[in-house]
């Protein structure tokens, strides 16, 4: 008897190789229904694969400035955990296992909970918005952001009369992030808002950018972004969010209160101690422009700080 050892595939049914090769492209590929297939592959793969969000809704909180590219803004990064340098996240963290992944909401709320990212994805609808984000450091770039105010979460574990700030804590692990022994700072790291700063619509709990999701240098699966406050305030990598009565630390005003505030907003009549606030270099340029105040999300927020000293409480 013989038997047949070899199995005919028709030519039709066979992946193209240059899908193949590319896996961004491959999965970008997909109909909408199959984009869950991710959770399928190995952990480094769960990491590097992108997944494509669709019917984004076009929010008018966005900027009309030009955006930075893709490449700028996923090479260019601050990310301790994954090293000190700019160039080093994105190295770095591209094995990060983002995947099984809870953000745990606790505290003085009347109904705490975790939550997965597939039910965060699905809490409120998907928003693209464009948004200035300006770095300490005076750079800044101009990137679509994919999320929702993070009002939506909040309101869904209902603070109590009690719940005056909000508490935010990263991820941490040194098997994963060997660099974090050399990053300087304490951590796990942790960041804060007060209650009506987070409550704010302009407040973004982030999935994703470009349209897809976050890459693991840009802080996969959920970070915050807060675009009227310098950078170090859109914490990454997000799975604790605690509300609580009395102000908490964040990581660099604990680390150095006379160089880093808590409130941290944009203030172009604060410099630095080290270098002017007054002007900035937009990433991917050489000429440096004004500084806006409040990032130019004035008209939004300056009546969270109405009669506050603002160089006092930087």
């Amino acid at each position: 008897m013989l038997i047949k050892t070899t199995i005919e595939i028709p030519s039709s049914e066979v992946t193209p190789k240059s899908l193949y090769l590319n896996r961004r492209s491959f999965l970008t590929a997909l109909p909408p229904a199959f984009l869950g297939a991710h959770e399928l592959l190995s952990p480094t793969a769960r990491a590097n694969a992108a997944v494509k969000f669709g019917d984004l809704i076009k929010s008018p909180l966005s900027t009309t400035e030009k955006q930075n590219s893709f490449k700028d803004v996923s090479t260019y990064n601050n990310f301790y955990e994954f090293g000190t340098s700019k160039e080093q996240p994105a190295q770095l963290a591209k094995n990060f296992k983002t995947s099984p992944w809870v953000v745990s909401v606790e505290g003085e709320v009347a109904k705490p909970r975790k939550f997965s990212v597939d039910e965060l994805l699905k809490l409120a609808p998907l928003e693209e918005r464009i948004y200035r984000h300006r770095c300490v450091e005076a750079w800044s770039i101009v990137v679509p952001w994919i999320g929702y105010s993070l009002s939506a979460l909040l309101k869904k574990v209902e603070p109590t009369s009690k719940a005056k700030f909000v508490y935010f804590e990263t991820y941490y692990d040194l098997k994963e992030m060997p660099e974090a022994k050399n990053a300087g700072i304490p951590l796990p790291y942790v960041e804060g808002l007060r209650l009506d700063e987070a409550m704010h619509p302009l407040a973004l709990l982030t999935m994703g950018m470009y349209g897809e999701s976050l890459p693991p240098q840009d802080g996969a699966p959920v970070r915050l972004i807060v675009p009227w406050k310098y950078g170090f305030k859109s914490i990454k990598s997000l799975v604790k969010i605690r509300l609580v009565s009395s102000q908490p630390l964040n990581t660099w005003n604990a680390s150095n209160s006379k160089e880093y505030g808590f409130y941290s907003n944009v203030n172009p009549q604060v410099d630095h101690p080290r270098w002017t606030q007054a002007n900035e270099r937009r990433l991917g340029e050489l000429r440096r422009r004004p500084t806006l105040m409040f990032n130019g999300y004035a008209d939004q927020v300056a009546s969270l700080y109405s009669g506050m000293d603002l160089k006092k409480n930087f």
